[in-house]
């Protein structure tokens, strides 16, 4: 018998650990290959780490709420040696394990001694991630500490340089008695919260639901967003006869020779790529005084889970897409959204996002922005409506199909001008529809 390692695979550019939430397998179970052994947790997403072998699960390395690093061997699965794979040298393995045993054993010796007073949560209105926590409490930086240092990251996250920044500047000032009252200089933010957590009377027949990760996670990005971008918002309403009659003529022979539907969402994504080519500015993305002006056009496509939280993953070079490429890129990605089964970097670098309110039944609505894109369109629910039509021999009131785009954007770095005139170009897109389209 042969041992085989089950180590953290990559999952994305911009992420390097994650957070083992649950063990699916037990020591003895035996394991097929690509069945889920257990499920982690990044500040992207979460998902499970499936088995490369068929074999029996012999050890497990780490416990659950432990941060993993991208690499790192999370459990040992014991294969036939013909299984086995020839990268997994074992009497290599045995020499360095009691090393680096002892060098684990010792850090996180060290790590409690330091840190038993002082541990860091996510409870507040503030996310870390498990890097930053880790050395907060090595470094013995307290939980009201870590809340006042200024974040430079997405969302006004702290990141690993801001933390180490913070530690240097600490260094510096301890000898000095009198910059210590800069941490109580931030109480008064402290009591934010305070105001936030007005009492609440619980009685018997009230149910306490406990907030999911998930959840606590778009709690904190929506009031970062509304904290950081100044949102104005401009709505337009848009005559999509055209296309719906469109749809209806083309809907048949195109899920007969494709295979899937085609829905509206994929033809409004195609005329906001378009719209983003020809207002660039509206795809940006701002960093503290810096605007950066985007190359590629990734859409953000907003869509609702199961459990009821919201999830955006992203059609990479959405203008490069012709209507069969968005419709089965839109197909896709929602598919595998509401089963849970995207990966990390399909949920980000995205440069601006759509939003269909209209799926229950809203007529319009104003959105949050994703930071740190500086807009967002949701689309509103189509309606069968009396309207004015102009024609050469006159004027009459017709039944036509008709929605609200409803644009926010971030009034700091996109004004009105260019709020407006971005998502006219979609509804001038839309109406320009052409019946006679083939796709």
């Amino acid at each position: 018998m042969a041992k085989f390692e089950l180590k953290l695979p990559k999952m994305g550019e911009s992420v390097a650990e994650a957070t083992l939430t649950a063990w699916l397998k037990e020591v003895g179970d035996t394991i097929e290959a690509d069945e889920p052994v257990l499920e982690i947790a990044t500040d992207k997403v979460d998902s499970e780490v499936p088995s490369e072998v068929d074999g029996v699960l012999v050890e497990k390395l780490f416990e659950v709420d432990a941060v993993i690093q991208v690499g790192q061997t999370i459990a040992i699965i014991e294969v036939d040696g013909d299984d086995a794979p020839a990268s997994t040298p074992e009497p290599a393995q045995e020499t360095a394990a009691p090393a680096e045993a002892a060098a684990v054993e010792e850090t996180v010796t060290t790590a409690q001694a330091v840190v038993a007073p002082a541990q860091i949560s996510n409870d507040g209105d503030r996310f870390y991630s498990p890097l930053v926590k880790n050395i907060a409490q090595t470094e013995g930086i307290s939980q009201s500490e870590l809340d006042a240092i200024p974040g430079s990251g997405l969302e006004g996250r702290v990141t690993k340089n801001d933390i180490m920044a913070y530690l240097k500047s600490r260094g510096t000032a301890a000898a000095t008695p009198a910059a210590k009252p800069a941490a109580p200089a931030a109480a008064p933010a402290e009591k934010k919260p305070a105001a936030k957590a007005a009492p609440v009377s619980v009685n018997g027949e009230d149910e306490v639901i406990e907030m999911t990760r998930m959840g606590k996670l778009i709690a904190h990005h929506m009031r970062a967003s509304v904290e950081t971008s100044a949102h104005v918002q401009s709505f337009v309403e848009v005559d999509v006869t055209n296309i719906w009659n469109w749809r209806n003529k083309v809907k048949k022979s195109f899920e007969a020779r494709e295979g899937e539907k085609i829905t509206f969402t994929p033809i409004f994504m195609e005329a906001v790529a378009k719209a983003l080519r020809d207002f660039p500015m509206m795809n940006i993305q701002v960093d503290g005084d810096r605007i950066i002006k985007k190359k590629n056009v990734n859409l953000g496509m907003a869509a609702a889970l199961p459990d009821g939280n919201l999830i955006v993953p992203v059609i990479k070079n959405a203008d490069q897409l012709n209507l069969v490429g968005m419709t089965k890129a839109v197909n896709d990605l929602a598919g595998r959204a509401r089963n849970n089964a995207l990966k990390p970097d399909e949920i980000q670098d995205g440069t601006y996002t759509v939003t269909n309110v209209g799926t229950f039944g809203s007529v319009m609505g104003t959105p949050i922005i994703n930071q740190p894109q500086v807009g967002i369109l949701a689309l509103g629910a189509i309606r069968k409506v009396p309207a004015v039509i102009e024609t050469p021999e006159g004027d009459f009131i017709g039944i036509r199909h008709k929605m609200f785009l409803s644009h926010s954007y971030d009034h700091r770095v996109v004004n009105g001008a260019l709020g407006g005139m971005f998502v006219k170009r979609v509804a001038e897109y839309l109406e320009a529809w052409d019946t006679n389209r083939e796709i």
